[in-house]
């Protein structure tokens, strides 16, 4: 499914259900898709070409229409970009091999494997909006567990989200009701480690 109208395209599900069966329910998978993630992208697209008719004249911190443009630019352009990121890192086993380069990056950066899951989780279990692994390029190249409480609320400037877990309860309250821990343990025995590992070595390649 792709918006061929769109700046920014509606991308296809890059996993197909029965690799994300255990994870979420059938309907889950299309509305997510095709209702919530679609629904940035558009709107992403549609605040672009908004922008490029405002009248920057009126710009005003009280209210001014590209104010308010400018606020919903960054929730829906991370809503695209951060499911992206979820989708893109879904349809493994869960299983990570100690000689990935990312996997010894994450010992390094939280003590061991095993601290880097507890805090995952208890960051996925606290946050409203998302959980995310990313790489600080900015500051010190180290790996960190971030919150986005919403998404244009929280993260880090200048890093990079290598792994993110959706944490709003259209992701998970058909399947699992409120008990987001059983879906949290469920989205990290799904994840596609190697995609994790393709994007960090993509991303610290890069030096500020």
């Amino acid at each position: 499914m792709t918006n061929t109208d769109a700046n920014h395209p509606v991308k296809d599900m890059p996993m197909a259900y029965d690799k994300v069966k255990d994870l979420m329910d059938q309907d889950t998978y299309a509305w997510h898709h095709d209702k919530h993630y679609a629904g940035y992208v558009n709107k992403r697209n549609e605040i672009e070409n908004g922008l490029k008719a405002v009248d920057m004249s009126k710009a005003n911190v009280n209210y001014s229409a590209i104010r308010s443009l400018k606020l919903e630019e960054t929730w829906n352009a991370n809503g695209q970009i951060l499911h992206e990121v979820y989708w893109g890192t879904m349809g493994g086993d869960g299983r990570h091999d100690e000689r990935m380069y990312v996997v010894k990056r994450i010992s390094e950066d939280f003590g061991s494997f095993d601290k880097f899951k507890e805090e995952f989780l208890a960051t996925g279990k606290s946050g409203r909006g998302w959980v995310a692994l990313v790489y600080d390029m900015f500051t010190d190249g180290k790996l960190r567990c971030v919150m986005y409480d919403f998404h244009n609320q929280g993260g880090i400037a200048g890093s990079l989200p290598i792994l993110a877990v959706d944490l709003f309860e259209h992701a998970y309250y058909h399947k699992y009701g409120p008990d987001r821990g059983a879906y949290l343990n469920a989205l990290m025995g799904n994840i596609n480690w190697k995609a994790v590992e393709e994007r960090y070595r993509k991303y610290s390649a890069y030096k500020v």
